[in-house]
């Protein structure tokens, strides 16, 4: 199938069998998306050659991912508590909807057992840090660490860690240590200070953008060439979050994410009336985004980032993020869950550290979900960069892992758009 859409003045076909975008003129856009447009010879001829190249009109390949049982990453929430209140908190402000408390050091290394026991031929495995505010437990995220670095190198393998925190614990000693041994950083910072301050608030009630901004900074400066994202999380209070993106770019943060909130707290809840100034904010973001890189002030922001050369790794598309199946989220007291935004929910605990057994029923719905069990993704051109949305997302707001949250569908088809403009742009400055 192809997909037609305008960008300002551009006019751009996306063929979903092959990958490949093209930009055309607008006559050629009209007679593509099925209006009666006479084209002439020479035109049908160019439509007619890409077409024969397996450029346009490619067929699909509806090829389901091989089912694997090896474990290949795990959430460790190693602290089920926060030192921030964030209001759209989705973990309940780090409780997860239970008491709060931390991981102690035996359940992570049982957790560590569990993912080498089960991870089959593969060499590389992922521990994520996760809480609440993980660095709350800043003692069994280093003994885990030395733990599955000693344990992996016994038998062939190694892991790549990450963490994400809000920053208020960041000193001299935890960035030194977070810089030698995560691959990757992921820090909490909503964009400016009103807008952060309105949300991320301590426990005592107060903002805690002054109290973190210096740390992030900090803590990036010494990073050199690894890999960090500012992460931010925008809602129906600041739909002006381009704002928020360039100012974290301003600070001097090159790689940055800016993710619509998910509740349902009524002030900050995005709604369908809310899409059109959210899709106007996206060509905002992207037109500046183009303009800051060709004046060598370019940054990265995550979902700007397709490729369409690569080639695409079908396998990797159709089946997502494997949660539930290859990578899980274990809780403090060892109950293991699809993911992070299923923990504390009964319906989904798949099993305990500790037995080291997975439930057979639950991992073989979440094996065999996948871009072609998900309902409404066939005809969207979306389906081979987005694979059918977030499982999670899908089930809390549909009730159903196999149905998309359509406000998602829909922010998610504009960043694909603004992103393919910007592919399109470069290339032309590349000439």
């Amino acid at each position: 199938m192809i997909h037609v859409f305008t960008y300002h003045e551009h006019f751009y076909v996306y063929d979903t069998g092959s990958g490949s975008l093209h930009e055309c003129d607008e006559r050629t856009a009209k007679y593509l998306s099925g209006e009666p447009i006479s084209l002439s010879d020479e035109e049908l001829k160019d439509i007619m050659g890409l077409k024969e190249e397996g450029l346009l009109y490619k067929e699909e390949i509806k090829a389901y991912p091989p089912k694997s049982h090896e474990m290949k990453a795990l959430c460790l929430h190693v602290s089920h508590d926060c030192n921030l209140r964030c209001k759209y908190c989705f973990a309940d402000e780090g409780a997860y909807h239970s008491v709060r408390e931390v991981m102690p050091k035996e359940t992570a290394r049982a957790a560590i057992d569990m993912l080498l026991k089960n991870s089959g031929k593969r060499k590389v495995l992922e521990v994520d840090f996760f809480g609440g505010e993980p660095l709350m437990n800043l003692a069994v995220v280093k003994d885990t660490v030395r733990y599955a670095k000693a344990e992996a190198e016994k038998l062939g393998k190694k892991f790549l860690f990450t963490t994400t925190t809000n920053g208020l614990l960041l000193d001299d000693e935890t960035i030194a240590f977070l810089n030698e041994e995560m691959e990757n950083v992921v820090l909490s910072l909503d964009g400016r200070q009103e807008v952060h301050d309105a949300v991320r608030r301590t426990v005592n009630g107060k903002g805690s953008f002054a109290l973190v901004i210096d740390k992030i900074k900090k803590f990036v400066r010494a990073r050199g060439d690894k890999h960090y994202y500012v992460r931010g999380t925008f809602t129906a209070k600041n739909l002006d979050f381009s704002k928020d993106v360039l100012f974290l770019a301003d600070q001097g943060f090159d790689t940055i994410s800016m993710e619509p909130v998910v509740t349902d707290i009524p002030d900050l809840q995005i709604k369908e009336e809310h899409l059109a100034a959210i899709e106007k904010e996206y060509e905002t973001l992207c037109d500046e985004y183009i303009k800051r890189e060709r004046e060598g002030k370019g940054f990265n922001f995550f979902h700007f980032n397709i490729d369409l050369e690569g080639g695409p790794c079908l396998q990797k598309r159709v089946s997502a993020c494997g949660a539930g199946n290859e990578y899980f989220s274990v809780v403090p007291s060892g109950g293991i869950y699809p993911c992070h935004q299923f923990a504390g929910d009964a319906k989904w605990k798949m099993g305990n550290v500790f037995e080291g057994n997975i439930n057979p029923a639950l991992r073989e719905k979440f094996a065999s979900s996948c871009l072609f069990t998900r309902k409404r993704c066939g005809d969207c051109f979306a389906k081979f960069i987005c694979s059918g949305g977030c499982s999670a997302n899908n089930y809390h707001y549909n009730g159903d892992i196999e149905i998309p949250y359509e406000m998602t569908c829909a922010m998610m088809k504009k960043r694909i758009e603004c992103a393919m403009h910007i592919l399109a742009e470069r290339k032309v400055a590349q000439k």
